[in-house]
């Protein structure tokens, strides 16, 4: 600064400047110091006060976007909890009807199973019946039949045999004969047709088995035709009985 002075005071002199001049100017220098300094007092000053500003604003940006941020987490958060829930009803909802259906199969499947035995079964039972007239016609015949010749012996045990094989057959399929004689009677199993007074057995005793009653399992194939035991009466008086006690 010194420097500077002098050179400003050689340039006057040689100019010829007046000292007023001189001393202007030198004052001059300390107010443009000065001003400088003034000028980047406040430059920093509104530099501080940009920078402050600046973070607000950004702090504020940064709080609305934190704000924003977390009601779009709590609103997507809610929105997947309703999915949630209807996803579980949908499920309950389906569970409950698999379990209907399977329910409802089960029944089928029971359903059509009884009716495919029971048909099997009525298929079964009226074939039987159908042969049952000729066992009793083996039987008839074994009943009245006596073999005198050899012959006719040989005959004899020929039927027999084939009267064996088709019982032997049809206890195969389940087929087993009714033992009535001596029980009592009983509707869902024997059917009566005829009754024979007596004192020997009790009333409603099955006497006699005219044509055999047969199971097919545990239900009735056909039912006994049997013989019942009923009450002797008693034998009333004879009109010739009371003449003769009057006359004598």
């Amino acid at each position: 600064m010194i420097d500077e002075n002098k050179q400003i005071n050689n340039t006057s002199q040689q100019l010829g400047e007046p000292t007023e001049v001189k001393q202007a100017m030198k004052s001059d220098f300390p107010a443009q110091v000065n001003f400088n300094e003034s000028g980047s007092e406040v430059t920093e000053q509104v530099a501080a006060q940009t920078n402050v500003s600046g973070d607000t604003a950004v702090n504020s940006e940064n709080s609305v976007a934190a704000t924003e941020k977390t009601g779009v987490e709590t609103a997507a958060l809610a929105e997947l909890t309703q999915q949630i829930e209807s996803v579980k009803t949908q499920l309950e909802e389906r569970s409950t009807q698999y379990m209907r259906i399977a329910a409802d199969f089960e029944n089928y499947r029971k359903r059509t199973s009884k009716e495919k035995e029971d048909l099997e079964l009525q298929v079964k039972r009226n074939t039987i019946l159908e042969l049952l007239p000729i066992v009793d016609n083996f039987e008839r015949a074994r009943s009245h039949l006596k073999p005198q010749s050899e012959g006719e012996m040989t005959m004899h045990k020929s039927y027999q045999g084939v009267y064996k094989q088709l019982v032997d057959s049809l206890k195969r399929l389940g087929v087993s004969p009714m033992r009535p004689e001596g029980q009592e009677f009983d509707p869902n199993l024997h059917e009566a047709v005829m009754r024979e007074p007596t004192d020997e057995h009790p009333e409603g005793t099955v006497l006699e088995e005219l044509v055999r009653g047969y199971y097919l399992g545990d239900r009735v194939l056909r039912h006994a035709m049997v013989k019942v035991a009923a009450p002797k009466e008693d034998t009333p008086f004879a009109p010739e009985d009371q003449s003769s006690s009057a006359s004598s």
